[in-house]
């Protein structure tokens, strides 16, 4: 049984070698079709860098301030609905 286990705990050579074949295939027909890599998985929209946020703002110091007046909000409906129900 501790065999059993020992050997589905780690990868054999021919697992790995088939894994660096898949991995090869895989790169070389995402290159022919012209779609860019970012690490290990195709970029959705070809963007490989964070210059589309250049010029965006940052979140501000209020949002948990407006977090929590929507929250008021929501419960002062359902404290209406309830009452109105009543």
């Amino acid at each position: 049984m501790g065999r059993y286990l020992q050997q589905n705990e780690s990868r054999s050579e021919l697992q790995q070698r088939i894994d660096a074949e898949l991995r090869a295939k895989s790169a070389a027909k995402l290159k022919q079709e012209g779609d860019e890599m970012v690490g290990n998985h195709k970029a959705p929209d070809g963007v490989d860098d964070s210059e589309f946020i250049k010029g965006s703002k940052e979140t501000t110091t209020l949002a948990p301030v407006w977090a929590l007046i929507v929250v008021g909000v929501i419960v002062v409906f359902i404290i209406f609905v309830y009452q109105v129900s009543r």
